[in-house]
């Protein structure tokens, strides 16, 4: 028996139409989900560019924005307080944070990766859930880093350490379950973070400023020069970061579609537009456009599109870009400075401000007639109060707890170093290295 060519092409198609049936028969019939190779090679992308965010490029930006003998004491607390939370992850973090429990906290279900395989995958979507464990484990460990390059130079490298394994528990966890996991507070509330503007960026802020106030001023704060000391560092590290950048915002999709390309223009605008308007604001007022301001309006532009990068149109991006890198040269330079208060890589004023105004403006640009994709039911200042609802839990629930470890950690242990070793720089003090030979 013989076909021509186009009883083939039927046969082929009717072939394709049944095994296509019988797919989705097994799917509704309970069998397991499985994992979208592009979608999962993209996460696994995101996830790397996420850790390249934390070393090298967090590291490298705050390293070259203090002094030179502090230098390697930044490097290492950034590298060791990413290592702890990326085992506390595992132990109970993960858990804790996505799954079940209450609205503020989820249980132990999970702890040590209870019930995960190389099988499963992530909750209604399409990717292994060990990679979403990984994608979400860069997030957890990026936080923290972030919040000590606002008291770096005088805290001893123990209190480091243990701020961070108490602040990821008590702050990070908890927050992350009311924004991200679908019975958190937050989430049923309505707020909207696309990649972590309250969760990362507000809760990085907050603590760093809190940090700062409780551990007091560095040695000589205002009386001498503490310049950076290779901007050229700062400048690759900032680098780093917006390339990474692309996988925090873009893999906030957690799949390989249009939402992840938006996120990636997005990313792209906002930055940019940020970083012109620092540069330009920064001109008129002082005088000369400086590479610092410029690579600063560059971190303030990233962290301003964060909680909006797969929500808004380009031209919300752009706006939200430019008035997160004005607003957050203003406190870092105005507010800063009227208020006294020793911020050694501007955490706050970066990532705490812009991180607001992104949070906040995200509930305006998300609207549809502003060229953003839209929520269910949206009305605008119904979701500006949401969105400032969501601004003051963060900042309140970051700012007590922060405050109160800070206190338990400087009544027993202290927080900061001795006054000699402080002027001899941490570097030796702490680690007994020094970051150049000369």
């Amino acid at each position: 028996m013989t076909f021509s060519s186009a009883s083939r092409a039927g046969w082929l198609a009717f072939a394709a139409i049944v095994l296509s049936s019988g797919a989705a028969l097994a799917q509704a019939a309970g069998t397991p989900p499985v994992a979208d190779k592009g979608d999962t090679a993209w996460m696994m992308v995101s996830t790397v560019l996420v850790l390249l965010m934390i070393v090298p490029g967090l590291a490298l930006f705050y390293g070259g924005l203090i002094r030179t003998k502090n230098m390697l004491s930044v490097l290492t607390q950034v590298l060791a307080v990413a290592c702890i939370s990326m085992l506390l992850w595992v132990i109970y973090g993960y858990s804790l944070t996505f799954t079940g429990g209450s609205a503020v906290l989820g249980d132990f279900s999970k702890a040590f990766l209870l019930g995960v395989t190389k099988d499963t995958v992530n909750d209604g979507g399409t990717i292994p859930e060990y990679v979403f464990f990984a994608f979400q484990m860069t997030f957890a460990a990026i936080t923290p880093t972030l919040a000590i390059g606002a008291f770096v130079e005088r805290v001893k490298f123990s209190a480091v350490l243990l701020f961070a394994l108490l602040w990821i528990t008590l702050v990070y966890y908890p927050l992350a379950h009311m924004v991200w996991q679908s019975d958190g507070y937050l989430f049923k509330l309505g707020a909207l973070d696309f990649a972590g503007g309250t969760v990362v960026h507000i809760n990085a802020g907050i603590a760093g400023l809190v940090g700062a106030l409780i551990a007091g001023k560095r040695v000589g704060y205002g009386r001498e020069i503490m310049a950076p000391h290779a901007l050229t560092l700062t400048f690759t590290g900032a680098a780093l970061l917006w390339v990474g950048w692309f996988g925090f915002n873009a893999g906030s999709a957690l799949a390989a579609n249009g939402v992840a390309a938006l996120a990636l223009v997005n990313t792209l605008l906002a930055t940019a537009a940020a970083a012109l308007g620092w540069m330009l604001v920064e001109w008129a007022v002082k005088g000369k456009p400086s590479l610092l301001g410029t690579v600063s309006g560059v971190i303030a532009g990233l962290v301003a599109i964060t909680p909006a990068a797969g929500l808004v149109g380009p031209i919300g991006g752009i706006v939200l870009g430019v008035v997160g890198g004005v607003v957050s040269f203003f406190f870092c330079t105005t507010v800063k400075n009227a208020l006294g208060y020793d911020d050694s890589a501007d955490v706050f004023g970066v990532h705490g401000v812009a991180g607001i105004v992104g949070s906040i403006g995200t509930g305006i640009f998300v609207s549809t007639s502003l060229g953003g994709v839209g929520v269910e039911n949206y009305d605008m200042a119904a979701q500006l109060w949401t969105q400032c609802v969501a601004v003051a839990i963060a900042v309140v629930w970051c700012g007590v707890i922060s405050a109160c470890i800070f206190k338990v950690l400087d009544l027993t242990i202290g927080l900061r170093v001795a006054v000699d070793a402080e002027r001899e720089g941490l570097d030796i003090t702490d680690h007994g290295e020094r970051a150049y030979n000369m």
